[in-house]
């Protein structure tokens, strides 16, 4: 469990280093001769994309250790005989604000695809907070290990592509 909780700390120390740096669509070579066109609001563009992934990379250092507290909280009280309603109301309250802090940390971008990227990335983390049989299924520290590896990973794809 401990482990878990390691790799998401390092990968929260990670995440905003690599936001640092922004993706862009391929990169086409002009022909020979002909002038390279250039564009005010590409700067701006790969600026804004730039802060958002920035802002991404401090909601992902902020978010991610609570999360991941949380499960291992609901897995250590469902190991013992006690009640899990509040464990389970911690994991949807910090993937609820999870949620809300990948909206609005993508809210403000001029890029259009990022912002609707962000929208949907919240709206999958928020539907998971509103799922009791996804609360209901984390029983033991591999399937912490399973939400917090390829499972989030999945939930934050649709940003990640802007931010690598």
């Amino acid at each position: 469990m401990r482990r878990a909780v390691q790799a998401l700390v390092i990968g929260g120390v990670l995440l905003p280093a690599a936001a640092c740096g922004i993706a862009t669509g391929p990169t086409t070579a002009a022909p020979v001769g002909a002038p390279a066109a250039t564009s005010a609001a590409a700067p701006a563009a790969d600026g804004s994309i730039r802060s958002s992934c920035e802002a991404l990379g401090q909601v992902y250092g902020k978010n991610l250790a609570p999360f991941a507290e949380a499960l291992t909280d609901l897995v250590a009280a469902r190991q013992k005989a006690g009640s899990d309603k509040e464990p389970r109301a911690e994991v949807r309250r910090s993937l609820t604000e999870f949620a809300s802090a990948i909206r609005a940390a993508t809210s403000a971008s001029t890029d259009p695809q990022l912002r609707a990227d962000g929208e949907r990335t919240a709206e999958q983390i928020q539907a998971k907070a509103d799922d009791a049989g996804f609360v209901g299924a984390v029983k033991t520290s591999e399937d912490v290990n399973t939400v917090l590896g390829p499972t989030l990973k999945q939930w934050l794809s649709p940003v990640a592509q802007h931010c690598s």
